[in-house]
């Protein structure tokens, strides 16, 4: 099997064996609570600032990691403390009894697989997004969830973020009006490449390139601005068209190098979602547009435009009396969204807090597998949208 045919099912092994003979190249933890032994699995770029993350939460002990790339693991375990146990077969780490709970870091199309692996073995798990590599995917997932009795917590972390929950609130008291359109990107001007030591592993590295592990930049990239519409509107989409494609990153890849979505949701809203790995002009960015007002958000910040709707009488182009605007729109007003002393934090911060805090009180996690099935399916829906060229629906 060549490097370039390297199969979903044998992703794994595969690894193994591409690098076999190669050279190892918040708040306080209440006193009566015992910490959280968790294993990472996939300790990558993601898996890797995840470790960081944990290692500030005192309620948390990560105590084995688990990567088919020597390298990663080696980062992993020295960003641990050292002292985490070395796996490269997450099945190993899943036997291990004395974890209480997994994070997941792997490609997209390991996640549900993995997860459900985890939860049948008895783990809390908190998975990357997005939740799934398919539709099927996603419903046996969330029925797994349904006959555990374990937590499973997905990283839209932007759910835990004040900024959102601000804007929902805003939205909520009818700020905006009647809201009839949004527009989201998220761009790059990258080739969104990593560097590879030895070409066996170009697909391992790369995956996101290859649809055979992952959906492209709307899985990758704009899933979490897809989950973000859905939590601000309280919907999930009727429909889906879109257009993507390869007219930049002409390198061998098979996944987009961009793609625009747009989504109609329940009373007629549209809802245009893009990336474009060829320009990062203002990068992140949602926009929603009502009567009253519009909302723009970025990383940190957001700003709110009031309508103006006043005229008066003028000349225009000659004609006396006509209409005239005086103005369209008012100036950017930012949106405070901190609360009086509290300090900024990385949003994966504040989801790490609440998948604690759904562990030790047996609570349901803000981003559950509900959420992250709905937004699973959106993202799905796009990807099918831009393959058949067609309109598709939500699935029944």
């Amino acid at each position: 099997m060549t490097a370039s045919h390297i199969s979903r099912r044998n992703f794994l092994a595969t690894g193994t064996a591409a690098i076999a003979g190669m050279a190892l190249s918040s708040p306080l933890l209440a006193a009566s609570a015992p910490r959280i032994r968790v294993g990472v699995i996939g300790t990558g770029s993601r898996g890797a600032g995840l470790i960081t993350l944990l290692q500030k939460i005192p309620a948390f002990q990560v105590t084995a990691c688990c990567d088919i790339l020597p390298d990663n693991l080696r980062k992993a375990i020295t960003i641990s403390g050292g002292k985490a146990k070395a796996h490269t077969d997450h099945r190993a780490l899943l036997n291990d009894r004395n974890l209480d709970a997994v994070v997941i870091a792997t490609p997209l199309f390991l996640h549900a697989p993995m997860a459900i692996d985890a939860l049948s073995a008895g783990k809390h798990v908190y998975l990357e997004k997005s939740l799934s590599y398919n539709i099927a995917e996603a419903l046996a997932v969330e029925k797994k969830v349904a006959e555990s009795n374990r937590v499973l917590q997905v990283g839209y972390q932007y759910r835990y973020y004040g900024l959102y929950r601000k804007i929902k609130e805003i939205i909520g008291q009818n700020w905006l009006g009647k809201i009839t359109h949004l527009e989201s990107q998220y761009n790059r001007n990258s080739d969104w490449r990593n560097p590879v030591s030895d070409p066996k592993l170009e697909r391992i590295v790369n995956w996101r390139m290859y649809s055979e592990y992952c959906g492209g930049p709307l899985s990758e990239l704009c899933a979490h601005q897809i989950d973000m519409i859905q939590f601000l509107l309280d919907a999930n989409p009727t429909r889906a068209v879109a257009m993507g494609g390869i007219n930049y990153w002409k390198d061998g890849r098979d996944t987009y190098d961009h793609i625009r979505a747009i989504y109609e949701y329940p009373g007629g809203i549209k809802s245009s979602v893009s990336s474009v790995l060829s320009n990062a002009y203002n990068s992140y960015n949602i926009k929603i547009f009502g009567e009253k007002a519009t909302v723009e958000i970025q990383r940190e910040n957001a700003y709110i435009y009031a309508e103006n709707t006043q005229n008066r009488l003028g000349t225009v182009d000659g004609v006396t009396g006509a209409t005239v605007s005086v103005k369209t729109q008012g100036d950017a007003e930012e949106i405070k969204w901190l609360q009086p002393g509290e300090r900024l934090l990385e949003p994966t911060t504040y989801a790490l807090e609440d998948f604690r805090r759904c562990i030790q009180e047996g609570k349901t996690p803000d981003s559950n597998v509900l959420t992250a099935k709905n937004s699973s399916l959106a993202i799905h829906m796009g990807n099918m949208a831009a393959k058949s060229g067609g309109t598709e629906y939500w699935p029944a």
